[in-house]
């Protein structure tokens, strides 16, 4: 009687092989998807909570440059816009008689939306330096960007005064 050894097939060691090397590239890939989206994920999170602020509020955030260190403007390039936010009757025409008298251009004025317990000058992006000079030169302490105003409700102006109690 004779007895032979099994045989071996050689291609079921090199499937076995492939077969493990392909779940190990499987399992690399999954790890590195995985780092990959937890890399990206916060940029991404803070870019859609910013985003929904603005369009739930409707206001901009700050600007991604730098604000300038000095005025860019002179006082006369300078629109202001003045509201009265004091309910005092034509505080505002009062106030824009004595922005114009330091030399400013006044675009327009009205009345705030709401009522302001303290002035303050507001600026639109880039032109700090300018709302600050303006609030020197009316003696008001509070300089800030805008707040509750959007671009469109400045009617082209700069800065804002808006006139407090």
């Amino acid at each position: 009687m004779e007895i032979s050894a099994p045989t071996i097939d050689p291609l079921a060691r090199w499937r076995t092989a492939t077969i493990v090397a392909s779940g190990f590239a499987a399992l690399e890939l999954v790890l590195l998807l995985i780092i990959g989206i937890a890399l990206l994920s916060k940029p991404l999170s803070a870019h859609a909570r910013e985003a929904a602020i603005t369009h739930a509020t409707g206001i901009a955030q700050a600007p991604s440059r730098p604000e300038p260190k000095s005025a860019t403007l002179s006082r006369g390039e300078t629109s202001v816009l003045v509201l009265n936010g004091n309910g005092i009757a034509g505080a505002a025409a009062a106030a824009s008689s004595r922005v114009r008298a330091r030399g400013y251009s006044v675009t327009a004025t009205g009345n705030a939306a709401q009522s302001y317990g303290q002035s303050v000058v507001m600026y639109r992006p880039g032109r700090r330096p300018e709302a600050q000079r303006l609030a020197r030169d009316l003696g008001v302490a509070l300089v800030g960007p805008l707040d509750g105003i959007s671009l469109r409700q400045l009617l082209g102006a700069q800065v804002v005064v808006v006139l407090g109690t």
